[in-house]
């Protein structure tokens, strides 16, 4: 499984797709409790449901992880756990997956500086308030000392999607070898 983790806009979700489209990966559909963002669709992107409804999933213990983010809940669900998936994570989760032991889990943080990823959020849509709030808990939430150990740091601004996709999965082949 490729765990894709980092800052807001760093290129995790569009990469993940198109390891999807490209390499046959599944993108594993995590959960979450934030609203769609325009052209989203439920158990395309995410599973999107209630807080309410989240939080009896977790005390179901129906997931392998979970966080909280600019007030939202995340989590990917055991069900998602695949040799043949994509997730994108922050650090919590990334931690969690760790946990699993699993030879097969090759880790990844993805990077891009603040501007770059500014400027990645206006062009997606994201509305003015909540980039310099996801840029400012980024600072915190994405320091190095908590994403911990990854297996590989790829870096996103100087790279096309494609050319990210193909250097992640040639490391991801090489690693579970």
């Amino acid at each position: 499984m490729i765990i894709l983790c980092g800052a807001s806009a760093s290129g995790k979700t569009v990469t993940a797709l198109e390891l999807q489209k490209k390499y046959g990966l599944s993108k594993a559909i995590t959960t979450t409790t934030r609203e769609k963002r325009v052209g989203e669709e439920n158990g395309r992107e995410y599973f999107f449901i209630s807080k309410e409804e989240f939080k009896k999933r977790l005390a179901e213990n129906k997931f392998v992880e979970y966080s909280i983010y600019n007030d939202n809940y995340y989590g990917c669900g055991v069900d998602q756990v695949a040799d043949d998936k994509v997730v994108v994570l922050d650090p919590n989760g990334l931690h969690s997956f760790k946990k699993l032991k699993n030879k097969n889990v090759v880790t990844f943080l993805l990077i891009a500086d603040e501007n770059v990823r500014r400027e990645r959020m206006i062009s997606r849509g994201d509305k003015k308030e909540n980039i310099k709030q996801r840029l400012d808990n980024d600072v915190v939430d994405f320091a190095l000392d908590k994403i911990g150990e990854v297996d590989f740091v790829i870096k996103t601004a100087d790279k096309t999607i494609e050319e990210t996709a193909d250097l992640i999965y040639d490391c991801y082949k090489k690693k579970i070898a």
